[in-house]
């Protein structure tokens, strides 16, 4: 079978004879997506039917999809956490999954606002592992000369913790990265990271973050492309640069190690690593003492390529920020996974961040799509597999995993953008949560995104932009507002924005929010004028120091576009520099539709 309808890529056949069977297995899994899907359904229905989860249902041995559609329910975290929670105590029977959990997965300190544990077997891994190796195969379509230099990615693990029962509990990513899949990974010529093992898998984030700078800087001339897993932790990664280039030019200038790099497994790599070098030295100091940064991603690793971040969903709020530190570089979103399972990855993963759309594997999980229509239909919707989705619509994502999650809510809201064979491809719209609420009004993250970017652009004119944002709803007035606290960039050495232009951002925003949130500013007042804090540089830095110290991941934290735990709401009011509100209320018109 050929492989050349996978893309309709730049460079012709793929680059090598590994990534041709790649290609070949990426072809063969969505050519027969719904076969496929069948098949998965019935592995996973087979090999569980003794569990305690699935004989409540009396399926009596059932695999086919319409006895499991009739008799399973759909479920939340809430719905399984009973059964979870016997598991994480010490409950070693088999509750959700006939082959015992290995471990548990926590989702992210900040999605949905709870941490919680997904239970995994050790087989996920391989199939972990198989998404990861598809990667490259078809990055190489798009990219040449990948094996001629290596990746600068900052990747970092969070130490685990264990449940009453045992079992270990931790990220996704630090279980991979942990992994032997990882750690004895054989030698790709397309897939070389200038950070060594030991700097990954370092507990310590400072020592990390440190020792995968200090060889991100060593190799410079040799790194092709720059990553995390987040543009996110990219940004932080800059930032730390920022912070901490002096140091860093001492040591390459001495070919020693910073005294603060106590880890004696970093302490023996960096041995062998660090040399003296005063001519890097001196490029250092040169670039890094500068008063503009701009650019300073292809002034300090010239031959980048691209950037390999998540910039889909809240992350697009980045591009800006990620645009002046690389100059434009092309920004690669490559895989869609989370701590539940592993979707599928992007066939295009050099187009545009608003373009972007992954493929799901069929092989991964059994999905199903609930259609999210934006009023509640009079008859609840039926789920719809995943070869019988339409384009244009909408749906949640639901799953059925081989660890022993059965019609899941993931909580993510997806678009079909089109199909690649017989597998749909989807675009990350949005979480299935409302983030701010006074009164009857719902604003979820996807408009407070949009609003601030749009208010953003009135700052254009100051050579200001946001690099990070969060807000709450706050009821403490009469009537109640929306608060959005801005942290701010200056290009050059201005003033920054007035406070006439800080409201008409204010204003801005309003104009950009639901109809419903305007109709309650203007023709009921039960809203009051939207209010912007600025807080000075660092805040969200600090908000993210403290999560981490809370138990969040390093490697999946993402900023929370509202807060409402009053030590973080504490924490940014005590960093504000100035507050801001709407001049006057937003437009609205009981005949005006505009969501």
């Amino acid at each position: 079978m050929a492989v050349d309808s996978i893309l309709s890529s730049p460079l012709g056949p793929p680059a090598c004879e590994k990534d041709a069977k790649a290609l070949q297995f990426i072809e063969e899994m969505t050519r027969n997506a719904d076969s496929v899907q069948e098949n998965v359904l019935a592995q996973i229905l087979r090999r569980n039917a003794d569990t305690e989860y699935l004989r409540s249902f009396n399926l009596d041995g059932a695999t086919d999809r319409e006895t499991f559609k009739s008799k399973i329910p759909m479920v939340t975290y809430e719905d399984l956490q009973p059964f979870i929670q016997r598991i994480a105590d010490g409950d070693r029977s088999p509750i959700l999954s006939s082959h015992p959990v290995s471990e548990f997965l926590t989702s992210s300190g900040t999605s949905a606002g709870e941490r919680k544990l997904m239970p995994t077997i050790k087989e996920e891994l391989d199939r972990r592992q198989l998404l990861y190796s598809l990667l490259m195969p078809v990055m190489n379509l798009y990219v040449n000369g990948l094996d001629k230099g290596k990746g600068l990615y900052f990747l970092f693990i969070k130490s685990e913790t264990k449940t009453p029962g045992g079992l270990l509990a931790r990220p996704v990513l630090t279980s991979y990265y942990k992994s032997d899949h990882f750690k004895t990974r054989p030698h790709d010529p397309y897939n070389v990271y200038t950070s060594p093992n030991e700097a990954i898998l370092c507990p310590d984030s400072f020592q990390s973050m440190y020792t995968q700078m200090l060889c991100g800087l060593y190799d410079r001339l040799q790194v092709l492309r720059v990553g995390a897993v987040f543009a996110s932790g990219l940004l932080r990664a800059i930032r730390f640069l920022q912070l901490n280039w002096r140091q860093l030019a001492d040591d390459i200038r001495a070919g020693s190690l910073n005294p603060k790099v106590t880890d004696p497994d970093i302490v023996t790599c960096m041995a062998r690593i660090l040399r003296p070098d005063p001519e890097l030295a001196d490029f250092i100091v040169s670039e890094c003492s500068k008063e503009k940064w701009e650019r300073i991603i292809t002034r300090i690793w010239p031959n980048t390529k691209y950037l390999d971040v998540i910039v889909t969903g809240a992350m697009a709020q980045y591009i800006p920020t990620l645009d002046y530190y690389s100059g434009g570089l092309p920004k690669a979103c490559t895989m869609y996974a989370s701590s539940e399972c592993y979707f599928g990855l992007n066939l295009n993963p050099m187009s545009k961040p608003s373009e972007v759309s992954y493929t799901i594997m069929p092989n991964m999980a059994y999905f199903e799509f609930l259609p999210h229509e934006a009023a509640p239909a009079p008859v609840p919707p039926q789920l719809v597999d995943l070869a019988d989705v339409e384009v244009g619509k909408e749906y949640e994502l639901v799953i059925t995993t081989y660890a022993g999650l059965y019609r899941y809510h993931v909580g993510d809201i997806l678009r079909v953008t089109g199909f690649h064979n017989a597998a749909p491809q989807f675009q990350f719209v949005r979480r299935k949560n409302v983030l701010l609420s006074i009164d009857s009004d719902k604003t979820d993250e996807a408009e407070l995104q949009a609003a601030v970017e749009s208010a953003s652009r009135l700052l254009k004119g100051c050579e200001t932009s946001v690099v990070e944002y969060t807000s709450y709803a706050d009821t403490a007035t009469i009537p109640g507002h929306y608060v959005v606290y801005w942290e701010l960039l200056a290009r050059e050495a201005t003033a920054g924005p007035t406070g006439e232009v800080m409201e008409r951002c204010c204003l801005e925003m309003e104009e950009c929010l639901n109809s419903v949130y305007r109709q309650c500013r203007v023709a009921d007042g039960s809203i009051g004028a939207l209010e912007i804090r600025v807080v000075r540089n660092g805040t969200f830095e600090e908000l993210m120091d403290y999560a981490i110290s809370r138990g969040a991941s390093i490697n999946q934290y993402k900023v929370p576009r509202c807060v409402t735990f009053t030590p973080i709401t504490e924490l940014l009011d005590s960093r504000v520099l100035s507050t801001h509100f709407s001049p006057s209320l937003p437009h609205w018109a009981p005949d005006r539709r505009r969501s």
